[in-house]
């Protein structure tokens, strides 16, 4: 295997006559490199994209927590300063504050529309709690909500941030099989062009061997010439994705999920992993289907 990767440095003219330069195979390969190519950019970045989202999601809902409090009109500033007063003394809570009705309005329109009459709802009253460095024990102060203010209901957002914390993690899981499934598919059809260019050319092998051509001499011509193909042709998918990465809509701040489907940073360097490794699982692909064949000739 040394020797054939010491190969691929350096052309071979005698040898790389044993694969024809141009025909059906070497289309094949260079079309599939570069369609996997650009579905893997695509791939990729749908999956860090994703990831990233899911992740803004749960740190913009990480250290706060919202209390909720159902109370008939005539009591709820009543109970409104009697939790106000006991998130005061609730060790870990930073601050606390009540929203007023313009707030309430709009976290509601878009879902009813600016024309909600907030006022004229019974709607319960939202206190908003930003958590301190260490927290504060959710399982007290529900108690001690229970016992001052029973229409007071505490709401850390765990039901929330967990679920996107797992959606990150399985989101990313996705990108990783689909960029395996997609090497798989490219090993799988390098191995088929790689065998009709043996068949085609078995007459001229049989050649090689008897004026005595070592087997490795042959593999390692074709696989030279198709991992060179499978290079050639992930290239330039590569490149075609990522101009077509980098001509999606930007990330807005309401964090829709059709925007912002770019690389960020560093990350534009990942897309260029993805011709190197066409390129080994060509080699792989070429090797172990030469070697199978020249094994079913002797």
């Amino acid at each position: 295997m040394k020797n054939s990767f010491t190969a691929l440095l350096g052309a071979d003219r005698q040898a790389d006559r044993v694969v024809p330069p141009s025909g059906f195979t070497a289309q094949l390969t260079l079309f599939t490199a570069g369609a996997m190519a650009f579905l893997a950019v695509f791939a990729l970045a749908l999956s860090l994209a994703a990831g990233r989202l899911a992740d803004r999601w749960a740190s913009a809902l990480a250290g706060t927590a919202t209390i909720r409090i159902s109370a008939p009109p005539e009591q709820m500033d009543t109970q409104v300063a009697i939790v106000l007063s006991l998130l005061s003394t609730t060790p870990g809570i930073a601050s606390a504050r009540a929203m007023d009705a313009a707030e309430q309005r709009a976290l509601l329109e878009p879902w009813f529309g600016p024309d909600l009459p907030v006022d004229a709802l019974p709607l319960p009253r939202l206190i908003e709690i930003t958590e301190a460095n260490p927290g504060y024990d959710g399982t007290g102060l529900r108690q001690r909500l229970a016992a001052e203010a029973p229409g007071a209901v505490l709401d850390d957002h765990t039901r929330w941030r967990r679920p996107m914390a797992h959606a990150a993690e399985r989101l990313r899981l996705l990108g990783l099989l689909s960029l395996l499934l997609i090497a798989g598919a490219t090993g799988a059809m390098i191995t088929l062009a790689a065998n009709s260019a043996l068949a085609a050319n078995l007459s001229v092998i049989r050649v090689l061997r008897l004026v005595g051509a070592k087997d490795s001499y042959i593999v390692r011509a074709f696989v030279r010439r198709f991992t060179l193909r499978a290079l050639t042709g992930a290239s330039a998918g590569t490149v075609f994705a990522m101009i077509g990465v980098a001509l999606l809509p930007r990330a807005d701040e309401a964090g829709a999920f059709l925007t912002g489907l770019g690389f960020q940073g560093a990350g534009w360097l990942l897309p260029l992993l993805l011709p190197p490794l066409a390129a080994v699982v060509a080699f792989a692909a070429t090797r172990f289907a030469a070697f199978r064949t020249l094994k079913g000739l002797t």
